[in-house]
């Protein structure tokens, strides 16, 4: 289904492009100007508006989603060089049916946000370093989140939250 644009982004006479996504599991297809970011595409124009618009430079990680399973910071890519990829913003974490996805239910759990502005991003960076499998300790974890800041500092929470669930014992073929 080809979705018009919220609101036009390109001047009268400019072409728009087609951009085929699967955002949270689901096919869309949206028109948009070449230069709109992805993640200006995911707030202005598929409606998604967890996530969050902070520095705009790629700095601050509020805008970091799961592009093919890998975090990105949204801000820093267009979304015309994304036709036919696979995006998992914070609005497709949970199930189907609500339930959390463990690592929402940590960072409930953990007390790990107070504002909450950044919560979709680090949890997005969070489930990408899960996906990874990188982190061994909680230092690591740090090191491997550092990419997203909380401006509030509940850097000690959110370690805990991410570690309940990305450092996890693993089944070490130990009988």
């Amino acid at each position: 289904m080809l979705m018009p644009p919220a609101t036009s982004s390109a001047p009268d006479g400019m072409a728009q492009r087609p951009v085929r996504l699967h955002i949270n599991g689901r096919a869309t297809t949206l028109l948009v100007a070449p230069w709109v970011t992805l993640l200006d595409l995911l707030r202005d124009h598929a409606d998604l508006t967890g996530t969050k618009k902070g520095c705009d430079h790629g700095q601050c990680g509020a805008c970091t989603v799961l592009l093919d399973g890998k975090r990105i910071n949204s801000c820093l890519t267009l979304a015309v060089s994304h036709d036919g990829a696979t995006i998992t913003t914070v609005e497709g974490l949970a199930a189907e049916d609500g339930t959390l996805h463990p690592l929402q239910q940590a960072f409930i759990d953990h007390d790990a946000f107070q504002c909450g502005y950044c919560t979709p991003g680090q949890l997005c960076s969070a489930m990408g370093l899960v996906q990874e499998g990188g982190a061994e300790t909680p230092e690591q974890l740090q090191e491997l989140m550092s990419g997203n800041l909380c401006r509030c500092g509940a850097y000690p929470q959110i370690v805990k939250a991410v570690s309940t669930v990305a450092l996890r014992p693993r089944d070490r073929g130990v009988a």
